[in-house]
């Protein structure tokens, strides 16, 4: 019969396979009846910091209780049998740290660095109660899916791996990829360094498991005081001694390892050891707390797309207004894998710190695909709402911000000075040619134009109807003067908000 530590190894490997499943079948070609936001939504940090900044729960959300209940009663098992990062950073500890038996010993014991975890998620869940949504920024399996979806899907599409339909490129990826990077050389020092000392889930789920029912136990009348029970300690929970529980992650190693057979998991026996409670200064959690407070109406005051439409800040169609967006975005990139064009990439700080690694579109790298409602359909969080193409596109015909009108995103608006006919007297319909609407957004006149040379010549000089504009960016993506578009969509004119309009007279 495999031992428990087995069995453990191959949940590790089917959850870490089932995370590339899903974000491999996260593309608008392979998409179709696959739930590829699952292990999003299995995300309890997610339902609470969500929950706590925009007053509701996503429906989706509610799977989260399939970690929580569990949890509570047989303790933190999700960091070492489900959570992708987890996996992978005890994958990087066995492969970077070759230890002697003496120095695992003492690498694996309990260390008063690991509070840091709980003061975090205090702080991002005061934060959270304040209506600004950071926990995306650190949670893991949000990290873990912008990390690959920005940086290693790419990466392995440029060595040839066909993941995408075009080689994606994002703004900001680099430094999303660093913090990955970071995070697993951090297990050459100490092993699951991230778990151990700065998981805000992996706090948020030692609070829920140190009064589960089954634990490790040990038996004082079996223990020799060998300690090898520490020497693969994923957590540094002292199972040598009275176990931490809030930091034990069950990886069942230290049962193995005990020579004397005084360790089990289970219900408590005659001769078991107590636990310990979680270690926390009551001091530092207010402190956590405060700074939290103190930082949320900071950030609320500096600038912020919410308060002052930015031109740039063109989101999604489907997504919330900007208030409501940033309470429930998670900044986990799901949408942005799931897009076909690469338009949608993460935001640096066009809007401000809270909207930082956001999606937004750019339209010179990519454009959104008239007839995709993917972004929408993949979103675990609801910020982006799921439409239908009819939702999107509308009726034929209709205008205006009735229900059968189609979504806007922003308007597109001329540089005559860059734009080929106005400037330059050269014939150009390329905008005109790809605008997507029914009747055409943009139109021409035609006009007679001299020339250096003295020459007449007949252009066809660009218009267009901020009315039929839905500010798709095909036209800015397109445009042939190909660094600064001649033709630029500014998110003034979106549908999502009631004050980011244009004052047209008549």
């Amino acid at each position: 019969m495999p031992s428990l530590r087995t069995i453990r190894r191959l949940y590790a490997v089917f959850f870490f396979g089932l995370f590339l499943f899903l974000l491999w079948r996260a593309d608008f070609s392979h998409l179709q009846g696959y739930e590829v936001d699952l292990l999003l939504e299995l995300d309890p940090l997610t339902a609470l910091a969500g929950g706590l900044s925009s007053g509701t729960l996503y429906r989706g959300l509610a799977l989260s209780l399939l970690v929580i209940i569990p949890t509570l009663f047989f303790g933190r098992f999700f960091c070492a049998w489900v959570c992708p990062l987890g996996i992978l950073n005890q994958f990087f500890s066995h492969l970077f740290q070759r230890l002697r038996p003496a120095e695992a010993y003492r690498r694996n014991r309990y260390h008063p660095l690991f509070r840091v975890k709980y003061y975090l998620l205090f702080g991002l869940l005061v934060l959270a109660a304040f209506g600004v949504l950071q926990t995306g920024l650190l949670d893991p399996i949000a990290l873990l899916t912008r990390s690959f979806v920005v940086g290693v899907w790419p990466a392995l599409q440029q060595s040839g791996v066909d993941l995408y339909l075009l080689q994606p490129h994002f703004l900001g990826g680099a430094w999303i990829s660093l913090l990955l990077l970071a995070i697993l050389l951090a297990n050459r020092f100490m092993t699951r360094f991230w778990c151990r000392v700065a998981c805000p889930l992996g706090a948020l789920l030692g609070l829920l498991s140190w009064r589960s029912l089954f634990r490790i136990r040990r038996d004082v009348d079996k223990c020799n005081d060998c300690s090898h029970c520490l020497e693969f300690c994923q957590g540094g929970s002292d199972p040598n001694g009275a176990l931490r529980v809030s930091e034990c992650h069950l990886c069942m190693n230290c049962i193995e390892q005990c020579p004397s057979a005084a360790l089990h998991y289970g219900l408590p026996q005659p001769r078991s050891s107590l636990g310990n409670a979680v270690d926390l200064s009551r001091r530092r959690l207010v402190e956590s707390g405060v700074a939290a407070a103190l930082f949320a109406p900071m950030l609320r005051s500096s600038y912020s797309a919410a308060s002052t439409p930015h031109p740039t800040m063109i989101r999604p169609p489907g997504a919330l207004t900007e208030t409501d967006f940033l309470a429930r975005c998670i900044k986990c990139a799901a949408c942005m894998r799931v897009c076909p064009t690469n338009v949608l990439q993460p935001a640096l700080l066009e809007g401000g710190v809270e909207a930082l690694w956001t999606p937004i579109l750019v339209n010179r790298l990519g454009y959104c695909e008239y007839h995709c409602v993917l972004c929408g359909q993949v979103c675990p969080t609801g910020a982006i709402r799921p439409l239908t193409v009819q939702e999107k596109v509308g009726t034929p015909g209709q205008t205006g911000t009735g229900s059968a009108a189609p979504i806007q995103l922003g308007t597109a608006f001329f540089d005559q000075g860059r734009c080929l006919p106005w400037a330059m007297a050269t014939p150009c319909i390329v905008c005109e040619e790809v605008c997507p609407t029914s009747p055409k957004a943009i139109w021409f006149k035609t006009v007679e134009v001299t020339n250096r040379q003295g020459q007449s010549v007949a252009v066809k000089q660009p218009y267009l109807d901020p009315v039929l504009c839905i500010g798709c960016g095909i036209c800015e993506n397109k445009c042939p003067v190909t660094d600064l578009a001649a033709v630029r969509v500014t998110s003034v004119g979106e549908s999502r908000s009631r004050h980011n309009k244009m004052i047209l007279p008549g």
